[in-house]
């Protein structure tokens, strides 16, 4: 597979990271879609394996997520920046503290962003459960499985 076409499965995968966060766009189905288009066009056994284990993690989280409360956030501009502050230390969080770090990034990001808005650690706190029990639990779950998913194909592009 050349250069041209990883970059591309990249970018598919980059997209669906960022279609988590987002109500309109299927994120998870892009990920796992860039990965079994790459996994077809680069028949090597570590490219299946990377395929059936994102099969198998997405498969997992979709039980977890329909064990978990549904989401009720409503999309406004202050939900979309706060999705996006969390994201941002998710990734964050899953770079500096390799895979565990993405949960208490996720969490960081949202409690930071509450934090400036609302100006006190104690509606900051409140505002954090408030966000993760109406369904911010389920976008980390996604978020988490994906970014799963996306360190295996660089795993597997780099040393495989």
């Amino acid at each position: 597979m050349g250069v041209w076409d990883l970059l591309l499965v990249g970018l598919v995968i980059l997209l669906g990271l960022c279609g988590v966060l987002l109500p309109a766009m299927p994120g998870p189905l892009l990920v796992w879609a860039a990965v079994m288009w790459w996994a077809l066009k680069d028949p090597q056994p570590v490219a299946w394996w990377v395929l059936v284990a994102a099969t198998v993690l997405l498969l997992v989280s979709q039980a977890v997520r329909w064990a978990l409360p549904p989401r009720r956030l409503r999309m406004n501009a202050t939900t979309r920046r706060m999705l996006s502050c969390a994201g941002a230390g998710s990734v964050l969080g899953f770079v500096l503290v390799p895979v565990l770090g993405a949960i208490p990034g996720f969490l960081a990001g949202v409690y930071l962003f509450e934090r400036l808005r609302l100006g006190r650690h104690t509606d900051a706190i409140a505002a954090l459960r408030t966000v993760m029990r109406a369904g911010g639990s389920s976008i980390l779950v996604e978020l988490f499985t994906c970014q799963l998913i996306a360190a295996a194909w660089v795993g597997a592009v780099f040393w495989g």
